[in-house]
């Protein structure tokens, strides 16, 4: 028997994410249940531990470890759970807005968090450059992963259409690839497919605006995973234009795929593709995008270019890499 299995485990996941939520916070705590469950342990997934402020649910139950989905969001429940159990350890992902916002703008709590975790998860190979020093070595870097498509990718023929999968919130910079699509030639067939949730009524607005204004933009609101891999086999690549991510699965889920990525010059970006990626563009910048919009439509070599070096990365999002580094995580914490 493997030994890093050998203790099963009662785990809690905490995540700020309501149950039936598309959001990327639910659907990383639904995969690490599903991954803990499957190494024998006992897991539980909730938005709140009982004994914070708040939470809801029996308070005779007893994790022997608690998983925590982002650190300030979450700072009631790692607080109250290492209160009941000095002991027992704790692991708290950091988002990407933990990094790259609330350690500022809310530091007091956020670092809370961190000082209190047993140990912190990043999801981008970069996460250590922005963590406090005292902090980092606490760190463990677990890559999401991903499943190939089930079927070759068929991209559409009539036009050249590339997708934007995120909901529709500032930090995603939601309309950059609409705003660059309308900067294409006339002659072009670009189109951006756009799957995702408003986070206002501000947004949905928005997105209405521009598909009226903009016969390059689609938006689709938000859809069941099943039509996101539909979407990556038919388009021709995938603009990443965030500008603060903590490692989004939707850039490894495109790599796996086999779609080319044009992302944001971003950590969270760059943690994933590798700072040698052949298509990033400065944050924000729409001319830039654009750029990289016409040569991928345009010139056949640099599309393949950009997903042959996806491709030299794909073995990093296997599922067996991200199994058998919970079970090293795990196994570091109930020997240590």
């Amino acid at each position: 028997m493997d030994p890093r299995r050998e203790t099963a485990l009662n785990i809690s996941v905490i995540t700020p994410a309501a149950k039936r939520s598309l959001s990327g916070n639910r659907a990383t705590a639904v995969r690490w249940a599903r991954i803990l469950t499957r190494l024998g342990h006992s897991v539980t997934v909730a938005e709140a531990w009982p004994g914070a402020e708040g939470g809801g649910g029996s308070r005779s139950r007893s994790p022997d470890l608690l998983i925590a989905i982002h650190a300030w969001r979450s700072a009631d429940s790692v607080a109250a759970f290492r209160a009941r159990h000095p002991s027992r350890p704790i692991v708290v992902l950091m988002s990407g807005t933990d990094i790259y916002r609330f350690q500022h703008s809310h530091r007091e709590t956020t670092t809370a968090s961190m000082s209190t975790a047993d140990r912190l998860v990043g999801l981008h190979d970069a996460v250590a450059d922005d963590l406090p020093r005292q902090y980092r070595s606490k760190l463990r870097i677990i890559h999401q992963s991903a499943l190939p498509l089930r079927t070759p990718r068929m991209p559409v023929g009539r036009t050249f259409d590339v997708c934007v999968i995120g909901h529709l919130r500032a930090e995603k910079d939601p309309f950059r690839a609409a705003r660059a699509a309308r900067l294409a030639p006339a002659a072009s067939n670009l189109r951006v497919i756009h799957l995702g949730k408003p986070h206002d009524a501000d947004h949905e607005r928005d997105a209405r605006v521009e598909m009226a204004a903009n016969p390059r933009y689609v938006w689709r609101g938000e859809v069941p995973r099943w039509q996101v891999r539909r979407t990556f086999a038919r388009c021709r690549a995938m603009v990443m234009s965030s500008l603060m991510e903590g490692g989004a699965n939707v850039v490894s889920e495109a790599v796996v795929a086999g779609v080319p990525v044009i992302a944001s010059d971003i950590p969270g970006n760059v943690g994933l593709l590798g700072p040698d990626h052949p298509a990033l563009y400065p944050p924000g910048d729409t001319e830039a995008l654009r750029a990289l919009l016409h040569r991928a439509e345009t010139e056949p070599g640099f599309l393949h270019t950009v997903r042959a070096h996806g491709d030299a990365r794909r073995h990093r999002f296997e599922p067996e890499r991200e199994h058998a580094a919970w079970a090293a995580l795990l196994f570091e914490l109930v020997t240590s």
